[in-house]
């Protein structure tokens, strides 16, 4: 299956997205001072919760911007 060069610069800046704002909730996470996250020092599951999505959109991020530079790549190979 070939993918057009919109569909693969769109899944590479899908998979941009996804990591800046996905690096930029985890840091507000960390920081988190409203007691969400952490109560008394340790974490709540509200932060192992968010803490999960955003692991696995970094891995989907990740895979679905590979899939995009391979596309990307086949096309520049033609």
């Amino acid at each position: 299956m070939k993918l057009s060069r919109r569909v693969s610069w769109f899944l590479v800046a899908f998979g941009v997205w996804s990591w800046w704002i996905w690096i930029t909730f985890a840091k507000n996470l960390w920081a988190d001072g409203s007691g969400l996250a952490f109560h008394d020092g340790h974490p709540t599951a509200y932060f192992w919760v968010h803490l999960l999505l955003a692991i696995t959109s970094f891995i989907l991020g990740t895979v679905i911007g590979i899939i995009g530079l391979r596309g990307l790549r086949a096309l520049r190979a033609e």
